[in-house]
């Protein structure tokens, strides 16, 4: 590919700046390191850069030897959404978990000891908290990742989350602006329209981000999502109307008065990438208002940063993007790295609470009980109901109860049990294996957003009329009524939710 300027060009630089690119591997390709060099301020990280916090300490160290002041970005959300423990599940409950509590103490200082293991492992970025309203039950992308549905609620949670990670020196970043939970749609996969009026946006989508500038955030992120209200033919992410004319003016004109690092969702999602493609969703995202572009979680290679680095180079000599917007940009990702290094620092460190996930997972639990409840001490049988993950929380990371409760009571076992193989054998003949396989055992049916899945509400209807002392686990939005001899509504499906559920479930 064709280099349009030096490398020491300073617009050039800037183009890089921009740019959070992710990488494949443990250890920084020397691809990547050269970048630094020549103005990359940025990485993003995703599960497959991360195999444990000593290697992942050491790879930001790795990084830091070539810039000392680079942004590493990360996604991790606790709960469903996790990159520090993408292989064994979250120490950390979810937003909804925490919502449910609805302690704002707790949620602070959950994200403080998030953020302390972040910083320990050399994370001074967090694309996280989602300040969504998951104001539609049937959102396929938010569900548990949203604090609930009711706006302020989700924003006393948000604020006290960007305080709690930041406290630790952290940055947080707020998403997905304006607001991604009034959807069923996944941006993921195509372009989300939000029909909801601008005074409806007011009082419900933009509260709690209004929270998490008040709070501090240092980054806000950008959805790609539709919002004829403010925008009838850009997505948020290239609106100007949406990212400069509501997230940056001033409240005196009605907007937000953000002044912070305003960095896109993935640029490979579908929703930019099939309609614009990378290159000229980079350049309008810039021209519109963002800061960074995020890119890496599907294309994470060289020629990817170079394109995109040539890409908005280009547009500035063609005049179709301000030299100085593209500066100004740049400069506020140095900004951001300059209070990491300083001032988002705390003083004397952060103090371990390596037990605060766990407490607020066993806060979070809501149990019903359909009359006395035997608690299961002899081996049992787990039915895990598993529908497709979407792609923001992948398939990779386990959830459930088996091994949890595996652990408690030693012998029990687990079948998995997912959509394809409804359709193909039908609900009888799948209640009948798991009758089979689970023979005089007690059952533990676990399942994830029942109210979402016809297949998953059928199998656990005829499950229960065979089997009525089957226990219930839901690990995703609890929207069904309860049903089963002991129901317990997880509010998300981290391994301390399935940690806190087991204990219930043994007796504990």
């Amino acid at each position: 590919m064709t280099t349009l300027l030096h490398p020491a060009d300073t617009l050039t630089r800037d183009a890089l700046t921009v740019l959070q690119p992710g990488f494949t591997g443990t250890s920084a390709p020397d691809w990547l390191l050269r970048r630094l060099g020549e103005g990359l301020a940025s990485v993003g990280l995703f599960g497959r850069n991360v195999d444990s916090p000593e290697q992942l300490a050491a790879l930001t160290a790795q990084l830091r030897a070539e810039r000392e002041d680079i942004l590493v970005a990360i996604d991790e959300e606790g709960g469903d959404v996790t990159r520090l423990e993408v292989r064994g599940g979250s120490s950390f409950p979810g937003n909804l978990a925490l919502g449910a509590v609805d302690d704002t103490r707790l949620t602070h200082d959950v994200a403080r000891e998030l953020g302390r293991r972040l910083a320990e492992c050399g994370v001074n970025l967090n694309w996280a908290p989602s300040a969504d309203v998951n104001s539609n039950p049937s959102n396929p992308v938010i569900g548990v990742r949203s604090f609930g549905a009711d706006p302020g609620l989700v924003a006393r949670h948000t604020a006290a989350y960007v305080e709690g990670l930041q406290s630790a020196g952290v940055a947080a970043c707020a998403k997905h602006f304006p607001g991604h939970g009034d959807t069923a749609v996944d941006s993921h996969h195509d372009v989300p329209h939000i029909a909801a009026e601008l005074r409806t946006l007011q009082e419900r989508e933009l509260v709690p981000f209004r929270a998490a500038i008040a709070a501090g955030t240092k980054a806000v992120m950008s959805a790609h999502i539709l919002l004829p209200a403010l925008d009838g033919t850009l997505p948020a992410t290239l609106s100007r109307n949406v990212l400069t004319g509501l997230l940056r003016a001033p409240a005196s004109e009605g907007g937000l008065g953000f002044d912070g690092l305003i960095v896109t969702d993935g640029m490979e999602m579908q929703a930019i990438s099939a309609t614009y493609g990378i290159e000229r969703g980079s350049v309008l995202a810039i021209a519109a208002g963002a800061d960074a572009i995020c890119v890496g979680g599907g294309l994470a290679d060289e020629a990817t940063v170079l394109r995109l680095r040539d890409a908005l180079v280009r547009a500035v000599r063609d005049g179709e993007l301000s030299e100085k917007r593209l500066a100004d940009a740049a400069a506020r990702v140095r900004a951001l790295a300059r209070w990491t290094r300083s001032a988002g620092a705390p003083q004397g460190g952060v103090a371990p609470a390596p037990e605060a996930g766990l407490v607020a997972a066993r806060r979070a639990l809501r149990i019903t009980r359909d009359g006395p409840f035997e608690p299961v001490t002899s081996p049992a049988y787990v039915a895990a109901f598993t529908p497709v993950a979407n792609i923001a929380v992948g398939d990779e990371t386990p959830w459930g109860v088996a091994a949890e409760l595996a652990r408690l009571v030693p012998g029990t076992e687990t079948g998995t049990y997912g959509d394809a193989l409804a359709a193909e054998s039908g609900t009888p003949a799948w209640t009948e294996e798991i009758l089979r396989a689970a023979g005089e055992r007690r059952i533990v049916a676990v399942v994830r957003d029942v109210h979402r899945h016809a297949w998953m509400a059928g199998a656990l209807d005829a499950l229960l009329v065979a089997r009525p002392d089957t226990v219930v686990v839901e690990m995703g939005l609890p929207q069904a009524p309860p049903r089963g001899a002991l129901h317990i509504a997880t509010h998300g499906a981290a391994r301390v939710c399935g940690r806190a559920a087991a204990e219930v479930i043994a007796g504990g």
